[in-house]
């Protein structure tokens, strides 16, 4: 049931685009996999190869620290509603920070959002679409505003201040460069 593409189809760009949430997935070399759900308008196709994602301050960095270490991750986006399907990205990742050369042209491909932290650039080595029959069905009610509320509050130093006490390492105690 399931197929592979080695580029992402104009098809599997609507399904992408159609979809509010989607899942992240890394590991490290030894220790912990981190697999986290991932929304707001953070995600965009640059072309059949290759994607962006903007990742916004959280309660840990493990994706950054990941990437250093080996580059590999996933991408998942399933249907919860209309046909069923699952769409897995499968690449090579970078992180692009604000002051990195592709930063200023890249940010503006997002719209402003409290919090930013990194964009994660990534090259797409294969696409695996699967059945996803056994998905169920949930309603979209509309995006949460805890986040961006605490960002702003938070302001700038704030959130640097954040990313000094808990984004440096991973839980497997990693650097995440954050503050490089």
């Amino acid at each position: 049931m399931s197929k592979f593409y080695k580029k992402i189809t104009s098809r599997l760009q609507k399904f992408i685009e159609a979809q509010k949430i989607f899942f992240v997935g890394t590991a490290p070399n030894s220790g912990r996999i981190n697999l986290s759900p991932k929304g707001m308008d953070s995600f965009r196709v640059i072309d059949e190869n290759r994607v962006l994602w903007l990742n916004v301050t959280g309660s840990g960095n493990e994706t950054a620290a990941h990437l250093l270490e080996n580059e590999r991750i996933t991408i998942m986006f399933c249907a919860f509603e209309g046909a069923p399907n699952i769409l897995r990205l499968y690449g090579k990742g970078k992180e692009i920070k604000e002051g990195d050369a592709d930063w200023n042209n890249l940010i503006t491909l997002f719209p402003e959002t409290p919090g930013t932290r990194q964009i994660f650039d990534i090259s797409i080595e294969s696409a695996q679409t699967s059945c996803g029959m056994s998905i169920p069905f949930f309603d979209y009610k509309g995006e949460r505003n805890e986040l961006n509320d605490w960002a702003t509050k938070q302001g700038k130093e704030g959130i640097k201040n954040y990313w000094k006490d808990k984004n440096q390492t991973s839980i497997d105690g990693l650097p995440t460069d954050i503050l490089k």
